[in-house]
């Protein structure tokens, strides 16, 4: 299986692709939103992911009730929906010179719509791909819009049950969506390893018969570099310049310097998956011959038993192999052995 996003091949006979999300990182300035795009490229990310959205397109100012956090394990606690919002967003004017940007220095960038305009928008900027948020998965008429663009659709699966991730699949295949990826993902912010149950993965592409990847809210490299070994082919991770800045997503996001290590193993992970093999690498070849072999230990002459003492199982592997020591006990020699001769079968009487 193989799907490709803009002109780059993502699948599993490629390096995991690697999302950094700026979310609300930017802290209402163009400036640094550029300056992110700039170092996330630096980094060697393969994408930026924006998050198209206003206040009144998520949801309706009220502060109070529903529609205000009041959750003590929430970064966020304290705000009403709508100020958070407001808060986060990216402005839509800002898109374009985003998509610039990154077309610039030659990665690609795309969108989560939140609602049905924002596709409307984001298809007049040509996105080679669409992400549905967790928190979207559940909102099939944004599912089908997206989907039917014809467009690659990468779908977040946090808090999903697998009858709602059944109906959003469904949803998108039934609206014309040839190309999806599942993102198993733990919506907590951060989250913790423990909670982030990475033998989902193989199960969502097996259950589903979809790419599959990670969308990562934990802390550092590890829980990311050990999804590749599962399959994981797409990783997003928020980003940001520096944690210090603040912002609204800044407490889980990864810096630069993490962000390049980030690219950098999860490609390691990738190559060391090969194949199943058990035959000799071209650089073992050159070792093999430092494996542990039967060699004579001591001066031994024609006629004289070989015993404990003057034949061993030594390095290196010139001699016969250890397997073969019990037997070689207790036989005779056949001619005068040298200290330091590998064992031979021509040496047995």
């Amino acid at each position: 299986m193989e799907i490709r996003i803009a002109d780059r091949k993502i699948g599993c006979q490629c390096p995991p692709f690697i999302i950094a999300e700026m979310s609300g990182n930017h802290n209402q300035s163009l400036e640094r939103a550029l300056a992110i795009i700039e170092a996330a490229a630096k980094a060697g990310v393969h994408a930026i992911k924006l998050q198209t959205y206003t206040a009144d397109t998520m949801t309706i100012d009220i502060e109070e009730g529903d529609f205000y956090i009041n959750d003590t394990n929430s970064l966020w606690e304290g705000q009403s929906l709508y100020k958070l919002y407001q808060q986060a967003y990216t402005p839509w004017e800002w898109h374009e010179p985003i998509f610039d940007k990154c077309k610039e220095l030659g990665i690609i960038c795309f969108s989560a719509p939140f609602d049905e305009t924002a596709v409307d928008f984001l298809e007049n900027l040509n996105v080679p791909a669409y992400k549905i948020a967790s928190f979207e998965n559940n909102h099939l008429p944004l599912i089908r819009k997206a989907a039917s663009t014809g467009k690659p659709l990468i779908i977040s699966t946090g808090m999903a049950s697998i009858a709602e991730l059944e109906e959003a699949v469904k949803t998108a295949r039934e609206a014309g969506c040839k190309d999806i990826v599942l993102l198993k993902c733990t919506s907590a912010y951060p989250a913790s390893p423990e909670d982030t149950n990475l033998l989902t993965i193989p199960h969502l592409r097996q259950l589903f018969n979809v790419e599959v990847g990670l969308s990562d809210h934990t802390m550092g490299i590890g829980v990311a570099v050990a999804s590749v070994a599962l399959g994981a082919i797409v990783i997003e991770k928020h980003f940001t310049l520096s944690r210090a800045d603040g912002g609204v997503d800044s407490a889980f996001s990864m810096e630069p310097l993490e962000m390049k290590q980030l690219v950098d193993e999860t490609h390691k992970a990738w190559q060391a998956l090969g194949k199943v093999s058990y035959n000799l690498t071209e650089k073992e070849k050159s070792s093999i011959r430092f494996r542990r072999s039967v060699y004579a230990v001591q001066d031994i002459n024609k006629g004289e038993k070989f015993t404990p003492e003057n034949i061993r199982i030594i390095r290196p592997g010139g001699g016969l192999p250890p397997k073969y020591y019990d037997i070689l006990i207790s036989k005779k020699a056949s001619c005068d052995i040298q200290r330091g001769t590998p064992m031979s079968w021509e040496f047995i009487a």
